[in-house]
């Protein structure tokens, strides 16, 4: 079929307008927090072991993604997740703006140490560029994992509207494309940037996939009653009928 931008566009719109705002906050606002948490180590008594402080809402973000494949299919999960890399980028530049206007934060304030501490507030919100050109490839990249392969396993499995149909696409996924996440901006960032060994950031990926795939789990019922729901009240049915439309 001819790539019609045009009729893309359109479908592009019609996505926004269909996507419950609630949901659509929430991810973005997981992007934006994952990648802003991913300056903060964890201190660990294992040397072999390295995570950082964005597996505490990363897991928001596939959890969404999931749930918009679900729903609206793996194209429209991947439109989503492009807009919410925007969102982040654009968030990043007022962060950085920030941190070049004269000032000095609140917790700067201990006698003797003002400058160290306001410059280094300045730095962590102003960010750096390999930190953000690895999180924003790193997410890019796992987003195409996480809604392709969440789709295809939807193909393939008995039952699709069950629950543990759900679980399976989205539990398989989310392990994939988190291990696929954590492993990209480890080796891009936190290997050569922080001097992490080649161990540390596959022992990263693989330990951050299983915590980050725990509290999918943990959630993962809610995110299947919010597609049944979602069935239920025909939501996004403009946009849906739009895209069946244009594969005829």
């Amino acid at each position: 079929m001819r790539f019609d931008l045009k009729r893309e566009l359109t479908g592009f719109r019609l996505l926004l307008r269909s996507v419950p705002p609630l949901l659509l906050t929430t991810f973005v606002l997981s992007v934006v927090s994952m990648n802003l948490l991913a300056n903060k180590s964890v201190n660990l008594p294992f040397t072999w072991l390295a995570l950082d402080c964005g597996i505490i809402v990363s897991w928001v973000s596939f959890l969404s993604m999931d749930i918009l494949t679900r729903h609206f299919g793996p194209k429209a999960a991947t439109e989503i997740s492009v807009l919410a890399v925007v969102c982040n980028l654009l968030a990043c530049l007022v962060f950085f703006v920030a941190s070049q206007i004269p000032g000095t934060w609140g917790e700067s304030y201990v006698e003797g140490s003002e400058a160290i501490i306001n410059g280094a507030l300045d730095n962590t919100f102003g960010g750096t560029w390999y930190v953000l050109l690895g999180s924003t490839t790193a997410f890019l990249v796992s987003a195409l994992v996480n809604n392709f392969l969440n789709f295809a396993i939807g193909k393939v499995v008995s039952n699709p509207d069950s629950f543990v149909a759900y679980a399976c696409r989205t539990w398989i996924s989310t392990a994939v494309g988190q291990f696929t996440d954590n492993l990209v901006f480890a080796l891009l960032v936190s290997h050569f940037f922080f001097g992490w060994t080649l161990l540390q950031c596959f022992t990263c990926a693989f330990t951050g996939m299983l915590v980050e795939l725990l509290l999918e789990a943990l959630f993962s019922h809610a995110g299947y009653t919010i597609c049944q729901r979602w069935e239920a009240q025909k939501v996004g049915k403009e946009y849906l009928d739009f895209e069946r439309g244009a594969k005829v």
